[in-house]
């Protein structure tokens, strides 16, 4: 029984507190005004009356109704029903006996309009009966507004004395003596809700799929919001989304009606179901995490931001249809031709019922089993349940199912648990359904009509819990008269009588004290269980292998017990793979469990590493939940499975699986103590029953089935039973087992937490255990754990400075689990302490076992480890670190998974790491048994380290290592290796600062390069000082000496004084000195110093001449060295020596190409204006138009001005700025004037005067399948605006640039191109004769970060998994093409402007880097000289070393550049090489292998080639002018061109097949990022050798290997080979058919005892037989021949057969072009003389020495002048010329090509010569690459050197 209503409020206006804005209300009266002392009286209920707020209005309204929920703080809900009329307000005028009596009538003319307050009638009670209140609150109104003869006070006292019952079905009859009459009925069972129709009315507002998607948002905690324009309807659409969760309950913030002045409640973080009035959606803030439900509209909104986890199927689709069939039953037959007659829809009140049962049904089937995965704790004195979460899900198949997750973790699942847990209680219709129609439920799955039968019937349940009984009794209630509330009031509500209402309360309270009270008799019985559920597959698919795997398991663990181990080696991958599905997990434990005889199994060390390996792949590579069954089922058996280690010693499987965050976990350790706690307690009380029983095996049968929760609920019937000392009993028996559980526990905690070697805190550190705070998913109260814990200190006698830190996390641990568990399971407090007292003697007993295993099983051989591998190093090449054994890890490449591209998985790995002065390598054999025979290697140069960072712990199936570090390389490599448990942290670490230091040098000749075959010692340690001169301290003494001897004049500034017109053409007399003339006929071999150079300068000219640029500038006809002191003057341009000691630049090489009529002196004024001092020179001259293109650095911001500045501007005197940029004008004009049409001309220059030839382009746009195409450019566009767009090139559909508006028909002479930023707002000089155009080009940090990228997207650190991780959207974000787009575009356009005539300047950045790219690239695309061999050299020796491209900064080769990272701006360059190389083929002698050799050595640091920033550098540090020939050993290169020189000639592994050049071709390829390629360098790899750009490791290796294999006779032969992809190097297993022919004579050569001929030999005679043989036939060879005559048309050019790329990277075109430029190498700088190195290109090693002819010889060294002795051998087998210290020095100290030798003539006494040495003694050697001068002991002796040298010349 209970009170009807707790209390009537009368709320009214408040107009004490009337203000500009929205009134507010108080409560007038309220009864009774004591407040109940079982419920009291809520607060702020006057905002709930008048939700919209308290407003005075101009009209009376109709009063209105309204039912408001309010929450306490104990979580209990008071329904407010409200009753809101409005009352006329009463004038709020000064009174009229105040005022002035002659206002009286004036005031009659001015009165306000009549206004309106609402008042409320308000109802309090906890019963939600809202009909029965809207009934009581009409009738106090109908009194008042009717003047009816009931006085207010009996109606009020009545209705507040009433006490009505509250379940079981009755109806009561109640009048509160106003002549009414109301019938109350209750329903029979209150736990179910009583909706009337709100649930029907729901789903018909807003359709089922909007009503299950707010179900699903309700049950997994989502925040919900209700919009309506009715109070009434919010209030109904709560009520029925709340009975829809019957049997759960909501517990978060339910607020049915949202006042106003409350509306940020909707922020609120938590979980909320509210109703708020739609006309204050506008007010509402952006509720980005909020679902909104428009009951008007029918619409729910969901924001993006929100998941809406659904129901699982099938679940959903039944519950839709259900619902379609309850709510449309026409629906199912609407499609018939006779439909059934009698098919319509329930009405309002059935149809609500029939909904909740198809929600009741579906809670059925989502909970069925349910009570099977309960854990009874303790029965007595009270029962504690716990809900096993993991066990219910693994029976249901559903552990991965994200719904039924998160409803068990919610909250409303918690109170369901901790209601409905308790075996013996009072049941209802959800228990009966649960355990008793699931049959039935699952029989009828897939009938709908059988569905719906079952559905009607529980509806048909609900319907009569509400309605027991017919409704025989009839209501009387008074109503008001229509239209009552619109008359005139005499008067507002009245005032009651407090004393006369408060008398009937106590009436009513004195008969209730004699009356005794009411006991609820509660029907209580043992819950029924129902039928256990069985492991359904919900979607009914068996895998047809799965038996073939279990099959697999049990045959593998037969054999491991069996000791035949080699039958388990070959199972053991296919089981391990197998273990990654559950079913062979829980038949992995089955199986091991029957091998455990009374908890003890002793296995050999075999056998123990097998079964560890097992478990840990079984606790791998799974969810957390499933981690958690696996995890279960083995705890017992880790704590079995054990091996002997010695005597007294022995080793648990627990120490080595410890690895896995499982043990860590606190919810699993609760679950598993909760469930052996449960067995323990039932095994008591079925003990304590078999003692009293004496019944037949049957009844022990029936008992030993029993369940736990069936036992207890037993005993809880029971309880009352027994006498106090048996229930005390019972009691303690419990306590004690759970007791001794916990100590149990406490043992098992400690066996998995503490590691093997506790002296490494290594688990407890990486998974913060120490600090960890579990959070348990029991849904018994949660205790106030920790106490104790963390009252442990050192007073236990645990200060053991070694295991302190790892025995303290470790007890915290245990001590917060013991806590937890003790406390929830009512373990007294004497036994909780005593259990904190003894956890840590038990960690320190543990602690000592512990350390005598690990220190036994240190001594065990390591079975499972493989050999570690050694690596071969190169000549030079130490190690630095002995191999620390690794794994090496997958990364984000699947090509070494396996995975799409097939194959076995290569990786993970299992080797050592090896740290050398040169390399980091990795060396092993892959993990995967199937490809264990293989060896993987992956290494990348110390020097291109760019990253490393220590990475997390990534489960295996193997011991999980203790450290994991990623090593990213600058050679597109990455290394992500898990060091081996032996692998100590101090050993990482030193590891690590070993790579730093090789890395980052603190000097550039402590790299490699410098200390290659040094001792690992001074490699590591350089010294500080040194004490003897070495080579790089006498070259600054001659750079000081030799800057001495020049005197200042290039250091002084002296004011300029500007010469007069007439002057500027004339160079000054002065400088005649410094120069040196210019003759374009003098050939190389007559370059001699110029008898005007001071003596002590001769010796660094010599070098100069020798240097790359003057050959090249030679063959362009940019100028010679001459003994000329004059200068033919129509030569334009001429050789300086300004900056022959660099003072003017020291980043520009020493000899310079600058006008002819410029003086020196002018050049030192004019660098001033350039930044870094990088002044205009010339590069390169084109030889048919005769433009040249000139280089240079931006201007300085000052000096930018200079180029706008009129000749005819007004200035008020000379001034130093004045001056420079007249002489900036004057060089400009002089380059222009260089140019012949030009220089006739004045004025604006046009190019009226250029022949038609010259308006067309010679070379071909595309790739070989276009060259049939000629793109002919019309002149008649502006470059400038071209090329400073936005978009620098508009293009074709066929990619090439479009016609119109390419060039304007009046060209300027020379385009400056320079920087846009620099230029910008800079106006244009009509009258200059040179056009400025500024263009947008990216820095080089942009280039830095774009590299980043680059490398992140081809080499991904791990496979991903989301789409804007994909390598394509990364390769995309890098902008990496973008920027070869934009490189390539620039360089085709210049190419353009140079062709058609014009000079162009690229003064971009500080000079260095873009520059430089465009520079190389125009000469590259202009000129087919530098895209032969020699050429490409020179183009880089030129325009990158000399030009001083910053190799050392931009790669961070030293610690001083460490900080600026590293920048690829030469690999950029080399990428763009390769797509113009990828779209002309036939147009480059070297092959793609040559660009990827180029692009890994200039960052490996084996070469000291791109070493230093520019030649000054090298100069200083001895690089420039060393001797080539003399080396520390004939396989140690310092230079990279003389390593690929011995190369080529032994090998085609640089040359292109495809090379067939076409004389003069100009090309012009697509630039579009659709037409450029991602080079294969970033993304190909080679793990079964490694890098292929270390030629002796990679091809010396297979030359190993074939030896081996031919010695082994009795190995079948069979001539199938396995190509793995990312394994083997494919182009060299299966070479292209060129080189393989060329393989086979070689070989077939040696088998006949021949010498082997040289490669380029072979195809030379093969190129001239084929085009003498077509010159007879007269005519072309058909396409069937393997060689073509490239006398064919471009069109036929295009028609190429392609074989497969060579080895070299490289196609093989069968079409050959026969020109003679083919027929040899163009090796040296001079065109039209034919090479010599075409005859003698074989350089071979060999181990017997050929000795032609032999002696003593002076030699004069290179670089200090000194004549030394040395022993020469004439070899004319290997045709070269060696020479050592003495005859029987085996070591040789040189070697001369013999190839290279251009002449023998005799020599001149040269100073420093032996004395006494007759004249015609001395001759020279004159090479290629320099002039050696030999003294002999006579002259007879010379003689015959000279004739043995020339002998050996003739018979090659």
């Amino acid at each position: 029984m209970a009170r009807l209503a707790d209390y009537f409020v009368l709320v009214g206006f408040d107009h004490d507190k009337r203000g500009s804005g929205d009134g507010q209300g108080r409560i007038i009266q309220r009864f009774p005004e004591k407040e109940w002392e079982d419920n009291p009286f809520p607060e702020g209920i006057q905002l709930f009356c008048q939700p919209g707020g308290w407003q005075l209005v101009l009209e009376r309204k109709s009063p209105n109704f309204l039912v408001a929920v309010l929450t306490d703080i104990n979580s209990e809900r008071h329904y407010c029903a409200c009753f809101t009329f409005w009352e006329a307000v009463e004038s709020l005028q000064p009174q009229q006996n105040h005022a002035n009596v002659t206002d009286e009538e004036d005031s009659k003319f001015i009165q306000a309009p009549q206004l309106f307050a609402p008042k409320s009638l308000v109802l309090v009670s906890q019963l939600d009966h809202t009909e029965v209140f809207r009934n009581c609150l009409g009738l106090i109104y109908t009194i008042y507004i009717d003047c009816l003869d009931f006085p207010l006070e009996t109606v009020i006292g009545n209705l507040l004395t009433c006490i009505v019952p509250i379940t079981g079905g009755s109806q009561r009859t109640i009048s509160l003596g106003a002549g009414d009459r109301q019938v109350i009925q209750t329903p029979i069972n209150d736990a179910l809700p009583v909706t009337g129709c709100s649930v029907a009315l729901f789903l018909k507002q807003l359709g089922i799929n909007n009503v299950l998607d707010l179900f699903c948002a309700a049950l997994t905690e989502h925040k919900i919001l209700f919009l309506s324009s009715s109070y009434q309807r919010l209030t109904e659409a709560c009520r029925a989304l709340l009975s829809l969760m019957f049997p759960l309950k909501y517990s978060f913030t339910y607020i049915p009606i949202l006042p106003a002045q409350l509306i940020e409640v909707l922020c609120s973080p938590t979980p909320f179901i509210i109703g708020i009035h739609s006309s204050f959606r506008a007010d509402m803030q952006d509720l980005l995490d909020v679902i909104v439900a428009d009951l008007d509209g029918g619409t729910v909104v969901i924001p993006e931001c929100i998941h809406i986890s659904v129901l699982p199927e099938p679940y959903l689709i039944q519950t839709q249809t259900a619902l379609c069939m309850v709510l449309d039953p026409e629906l199912e037959y609407a499609d018939y031709a006779f439909p059934p007659s009698s098919m319509s829809a329930s009405s309002m009140k059935f149809q609500d019922k029939e909904i909740r049962a198809v929600f009741l049904h579906l809670f059925a089937q989502l909970f069925q089993g349910y009570r099977w995965s309960l854990q009874i704790i303790r029965v007595h004195p009270e029962p504690v349940i716990r809900f096993h979460k993991v066990a219910f899900l693994a029976q249901r198949i559903l552990l991965d199912d994200d719904f039924l997750i998160k409803v068990l973790d919610g909250m409303a699942f918690a109170g369901f648990i901790s209601e409905r847990g308790s075996p013996y209680r009072a049941c209802d219709l959800f228990d009966e359904l649960v355990a008793n129609d699931i049959e039935r439920i699952r029989s009828e799955e897939g009938n709908p009509q059988k569905v719906l039968k079952h559905i009607k019937e529980i509806s048909e349940k609900l319907h009569r819990n509400e309605n027991p009984y017919p409704a025989v009794a009839m209501h009387k209630i008074q109503k008001p008269t229509e239209g009552s509330h619109l008359r005139l009031q005499r008067s507002t509500f009245p005032q009651l009588d407090e004393g006369m209402v408060q008398w009937f309360i106590d009436q009513a309270s004195a008969k209730l004290k004699n009356v005794p009270p009411a006991v609820k008799v509660e029907m209580k019985c043992i819950v029924p269980m129902g039928h256990p559920t069985a492991a359904i597959d919900r979607n009914g698919i068996v895998l047809a292998n799965s038996a073939r795997r279990l099959e697999v398991v049990r045959n593998c663990i037969t054999y491991i017990f069996e000791n035949k181990l080699l039958e388990a080696k070959k199972l053991l991958p296919a089981m391990l793979r197998a273990l990654k599905g559950r079913a062979a997990r829980q038949c992995l434990t089955q199986e091991l469990n029957l091998h455990v005889l009374q908890n003890r199994a002793v296995l050999d060390h075999q056998q123990f590493d097998y079964v560890v390996r097992m478990m840990n792949c079984a606790l791998q590579d799974c969810t957390p939940l499933d981690e958690h069954l696996v995890a279960a089922t083995l705890l017992p058996l880790v704590t079995a499975f054990c091996r002997k280690l010695g005597s007294g010693v022995t080793q648990f499987a627990y120490s080595c699986v410890q690895e896995h965050l499982v043990w860590t976990n606190l919810q699993f350790w609760e679950a598993m103590f909760y469930n052996d706690v449960q067995n323990h307690i039932r095994a008591l009380y079925l003990e304590m029953e078999c003692d009293h029983l004496t019944e037949t095996g049957s009844v022990n049968g029936e008992r030993e089935q029993k369940s736990a929760l069936g036992v207890a609920a037993e005993q809880l019937r029971l309880w009352p039973t027994y006498s106090k000392e048996k229930q005390q009993e019972l009691i303690d028996k419990e306590e004690s087992t759970v007791y001794s559980q916990a100590i149990h526990y406490g043992n098992r905690l400690t066996y998995l937490l503490l590691p093997l070697d506790t002296s490494k805190n290594r688990l407890l550190r990486s998974t913060a255990i120490g600090d960890m705070e579990s959070v348990s998913n029991s849904f018994v109260t949660n205790s106030i754990a920790g106490s104790v814990a963390e009252s442990y200190d050192t007073e236990s006698g645990f200060e053991d400075a070694e295991t302190s830190d790892v025995a303290n996390s470790v007890v915290r641990f245990i001590n917060r689990f013991v806590d937890k568990v003790c406390t929830e399971s009512g373990v007294s407090s004497d036994h909780l302490k005593a259990l904190h007292a003894n956890l840590p003697d038990i960690v320190q007993m543990h602690i000592e076992t512990l350390d005598a295993v690990h220190r036994e099983s240190k001594r065990l051989p390591p079975i499972q480890k493989p050999k570690l591998l050694r690596p071969s190093l190169l000549i030079g090449e130490d190690l630095v670190m002995e191999g620390l054994r690794v794994f090496l890890e997958p990364d984000g490449r699947e090509e070494s998974m396996g995975g799409s591209v097939g194959g076995p998985s290569i990786l993970p790995a299992e080797g050592a790491i090896f740290l050398t002065t040169y390399r980091i390598i990795f060396k092993g054999v892959p993990t995967e048994t199937l490809a264990g025979e293989q060896t993987v290697i992956r290494s990348f140069p110390v020097a291109s380290f760019t990253k490393d960072k220590k990475i997390s712990p990534h489960l295996r199936a193997e011991q999980e290592p203790q450290d994991r570090l990623q090593l990213r390389s600058s050679t597109f490599q990455l290394m992500k290796i898990a060091f081996d448990e032996e692998v100590g942290s101090e050993m990482v670490e030193l590891f690590r600062k070993h790579i730093h230091k090789l890395r980052y040098p603190q000097y550039v000749h402590s790299s490699f390069a410098f200390t290659v075959g040094q001792s690992v010692k001074q490699v590591m340690e350089p010294k500080q000082k040194e004490k003897n001169p070495s080579l790089r301290t006498m070259s600054k003494n001659i750079m000081k000496n030799a800057k001495k001897t020049i005197g200042r004049q290039y250091v002084t500034r002296k004011k300029f004084t500007p010469p007069t017109l007439d002057q500027r053409g004339i160079p000054a007399h002065g400088d005649n000195l410094d120069q040196i003339s210019v003759s374009d006929e003098m050939e190389q071999s007559a370059l001699t110093l110029s008898s005007t150079i001071r003596s002590s300068d001769k010796s660094t000219m010599s070098h100069m001449i020798e240097r790359a640029c003057c050959r090249d500038y030679q063959r362009l006809g940019l100028g010679t060295l001459s003994n000329s002191l004059t200068r033919s003057k129509n030569e334009p341009f001429r050789i300086t020596t300004v900056n022959r000691m660099y003072g003017v630049c020291r980043s520009y090489p020493s000899l310079l190409i600058i006008p002819q009529t410029i003086q020196d002196s002018t050049m030192q004024r004019i660098s001033r204006c350039y930044r870094q001092n990088r002044f205009p020179v010339v590069c390169w001259k084109n030889s048919r138009s005769k433009s040249v293109l000139l280089r240079s650095a931006g201007l300085h911001g000052k000096s930018v001005v200079g180029f706008f500045k009129s000749q005819n501007a007004p200035t008020a005197g000379p001034s130093q700025t004045d001056s420079t940029s007249l002489e900036q004008e004057k060089y400009l004009q002089a380059v222009i004037n260089s140019m012949p049409h030009y220089a006739d001309t004045g004025g604006r220059n046009t190019l009226s005067g250029f022949t038609s030839a010259h308006m067309h382009s010679s070379g071909k746009w595309g790739s070989i399948r276009g060259s049939g195409r000629l793109s002919a450019y019309s002149l008649n566009a502006d470059v400038g605006i071209r090329l400073a767009g936005k978009e620098t090139l508009s293009l074709q559909a066929n990619g090439g640039p479009s016609d119109s508006h390419y060039f304007r028909q009046q060209r300027v002479g020379l385009y400056i191109i320079g920087d846009k930023s620099q230029l910008k707002g800079a106006k244009q000089d009509p009258l200059q004769q040179w056009e400025v155009v500024p263009i947008e080009i990216f820095d080089v940090r942009q280039v830095k970060n774009s590299f980043k990228k680059l490398m992140k997207a081809c080499v991904p650190s791990s496979a991903c998994t989301e789409s804007n991780t994909s390598y394509y959207h990364s390769l995309e974000e890098s902008d990496w093409l973008s920027q070869l787009h934009k490189l390539l575009q620039v360089s085709v356009l210049v190419v353009e402007l140079l062709d058609n005539g014009s000079s162009v300047l690229i003064s971009l950045e500080d000079g260095w880097d873009v520059t430089t790219q465009v520079v190389s690239l125009v000469q590259l695309l202009s000129d087919q000289h530098y895209r032969t061999l020699e050429g490409f050299r020179l183009l880089i020796e030129k325009e990158w070393l000399s030009f001083g491209h910053r190799f050392s900064h931009r790669g961070a080769q030293t610690m001083a550049s460490q900080s600026s990272g590293f920048t690829p701006v030469f690999l950029q360059f080399l990428d763009c090489v390769h797509q113009i190389h990828l779209q002309f083929p036939m147009e480059f002698e070297f092959s793609q292998y040559y660009l990827k050799f180029l692009a890994y050595h200039y960052v490996s640091n084996r070469f000291r080639t791109f070493l230093l920033d520019s030649d000054h550098e090298r100069i200083e540090l001895g690089l420039m002018y060393e001797e080539k020939g003399e080396k520390k050993s004939q396989h140690i290169y310092k230079s990279v061109w003389d390593y690929i020189d011995r190369l080529s000639k032994k090998t085609p592994i640089f040359f292109n097949y495809l090379y067939a050049p076409e004389d003069g071709e100009v090309l012009r390829p697509y630039g579009n990022i659709s037409n450029l390629k991602v080079w294969d360098y970033y993304t190909h790899e080679t793990l079964s050798e490694g890098p292929p750009y270390d030629w002796e490791l990679v091809y010396g290796r297979r030359e190993q290997v074939d030896d081996g294999e031919r010695m082994d006779t009795m190995a079948p032969q069979t001539h199938r080979k396995i190509v793995w992809p990312c394994y083997d190097n494919q182009n060299k297993t299966e070479p292209d058919a060129i080189s393989k022919l060329l393989e086979e004579m070689q070989v077939l050569e040696c088998e006949l005892g021949q010498v082997p001929g040289k490669w380029k030999e072979t195809w030379d005679k093969i190129k001239t037989t084929q085009r003498t043989e077509s010159m007879q036939e007269g005519k072309h060879l058909s396409s069937s021949s393997l060689l073509i005559s490239s006398s064919l048309s471009h069109h036929r050019r295009s028609q190429c057969v392609y074989l497969h790329e060579a080895a070299v990277g490289s196609t093989l075109n069968l079409s050959l072009d026969t020109d003679s430029s083919t027929t040899s190498t163009p090796s040296s700088g001079i065109m039209g003389r034919k090479s010599t190195s075409t005859l003698y290109s074989q350089f071979q090693t060999s181990e017997s020495e050929h000795r032609s002819y032999e002696g003593i010889l002076y030699k004069r060294g290179a670089l200090l002048k000194a004549w030394k002795s040395r022993w020469f051998v004439l070899d004319k087998t290997k045709h070269q010329l060696r020479y050592y210290d003495s005859k029987s020095d085996v070591d040789m100290k040189g070697i001369v090509d013999l190839a290279e030798v251009e002449s023998v003539t005799l020599g001149t006494v040269a100073m420093g010569a032996p004395k006494n040495i007759e004249e015609k003694a001395f001759f020279d050697l004159k090479t290629t690459k320099r002039v050696y001068n030999f003294c002999a002991q006579d002259c007879q002796s010379a003689q015959q050197w000279i004739d043995k040298i020339q002998s050996c010349l003739s018979d090659a």
